[in-house]
């Protein structure tokens, strides 16, 4: 029987959509969130951030590198030329059994079905990283796996923002693309009211920084984060916000109460009013309507549940979404379309 120690790596558990399961390697950069005062999370709660030192982030991607091998073997003896077949899946795990129990197991099987493209840097901000550990990591996994052709990560703005111009364009040059941010509110009451800890000034100074550095930008944001009370305010800021910054992706992540966060039990108390579906599709269109960006906004996501006439989803779940300015129009005529059902 094999060893299991060959094969033992982290895996983390919150990626985005865009970046998940069979689509993206998973590679543990840091533990949970270094910030992990917002409101309205309930991600890596009594978790402990946690940075994860040179010489294990290197050992997880060997370990990673060496299922892959030995997966891709078996499958030249299985006659799979190239290609990685379920037969020899089952062939691992009978020589390694403990396989069974792996989390990190079906992750590098399912990523090398897919082809093997791309890589998600866990967890919640990993530039949070000394520098002369970030870059040579980040290299060291684009040398294992040359198929890799794009990586990305999560990252706070107040972080990029406080990142020397010069440091940001070595990250990129190490072979990080793409940067995911957690914008939420463009609005300061609304980011002071969820302790995002974060202003719009620092939002889009940082956006501006990654982009400026090369990376691709995706951010997100929270329509119905600001509740009854400072809805139209949220929906213009966030707006305006993400007019300045000029991302690569904007991607919706309506607001739903988590159990046990301190903005579900305000919400319990009356303190905070939810919006309806109908009131957050209105807050929706406000925030389209003062969108002037040259981006690609995206509903990827199945909290974006508005339905359509025909009863299913109003807006395409593509990661890609729709170009502005050019389909501005549709989405706002879709959002009229979800707001008449709405009403019926």
């Amino acid at each position: 029987m094999g060893s299991i120690q060959r094969y033992n790596f982290e895996t983390g558990v919150y990626r985005p959509p865009s970046e998940g399961g069979s689509n993206s390697l998973l590679v543990r950069f840091t533990r949970n969130c270094p910030w992990n005062h917002c409101t309205f999370c309930g991600m890596y709660k009594n978790e402990k951030f946690e940075l994860r030192t040179l010489e294990d982030i290197k050992q997880d991607i060997d370990a990673m590198a060496q299922l892959a091998h030995d997966l891709k073997e078996l499958s030249s003896k299985t006659g799979e030329s190239g290609k990685v077949s379920h037969e020899a899946a089952v062939m691992l795990m009978r020589r390694t059994p403990e396989l069974e129990y792996s989390n990190g197991f079906p992750m590098v099987y399912q990523w090398l079905l897919s082809g093997g493209k791309t890589a998600f840097v866990q967890d919640a901000n990993s530039l949070i990283m000394k520098t002369e550990n970030l870059v040579p990591a980040l290299e060291y996994l684009r040398e294992t796996f040359p198929s890799i052709n794009r990586v990305t990560s999560y990252a706070r703005s107040k972080t990029l923002a406080q990142k020397k111009p010069e440091t940001l364009k070595n990250i990129r040059e190490a072979g990080l693309d793409r940067l995911h941010l957690g914008l939420e509110s463009g609005d300061k009451a609304v980011l002071n009211i969820i302790k995002k800890g974060a202003t719009p000034e620092s939002h889009i100074k940082g956006g501006q920084k990654a982009i400026k550095a090369g990376f691709q930008v995706s951010e997100y944001w929270m329509p119905g984060v600001g509740g009854k009370a400072c809805w139209e305010n949220h929906a213009l800021n966030t707006a305006r916000v993400l007019n300045d910054i000029n991302p690569h992706y904007i991607r919706s992540r309506p607001f739903r109460l988590w159990p046990g966060t301190p903005l579900n039990q305000a919400a319990l108390e009356k303190e905070f009013r939810l919006l309806s579906p109908q009131e957050q599709l209105e807050e929706l269109r406000l925030t389209m309507e003062t969108l002037n960006v040259s981006s690609r906004v995206c509903f990827d996501h199945a909290g974006n549940c508005w339905q359509n006439r025909r009863g299913g989803y109003l807006f395409s779940l593509s990661y890609e979404g729709y170009k502005f300015p050019e389909e501005k129009q549709q989405v706002l005529a879709l959002i009229d379309e979800g707001l008449e059902c709405q009403g019926h």
